[in-house]
């Protein structure tokens, strides 16, 4: 039973954390492209790192969103299919 619950688990962190990465990869890179530009402007307003980033986030739910739900739905599916085996 404990290993079942491991199992679990872990399938969720993976499947979590494989679906957050397009979002947070694009993230580092608008703000690391942000970061270069405020240092060699010395411009230091906060908002012009938060705002790009926000649109960013937003663009990729936008393009990997289709993915995104496939892939929590199969998950979803596999995991109430193979729920017989969890539970032994």
């Amino acid at each position: 039973m404990q290993d079942a619950a491991i199992q679990i688990a872990q399938g969720a962190l993976v499947t979590t954390i494989y679906l957050s990465l397009p979002m947070l990869g694009l993230a580092l890179i608008v703000g690391l492209a942000i970061s270069v530009f405020q240092a060699t402007t010395q411009i230091q307003e906060q908002t012009l790192s938060f705002v790009p980033k926000i649109f960013a986030v937003f663009g990729a739910l936008i393009v990997f969103g289709p993915w995104m739900m496939t892939t929590m739905i199969e998950y979803t599916e596999d995991l109430f299919l193979n729920i017989n085996t969890f539970i032994k």
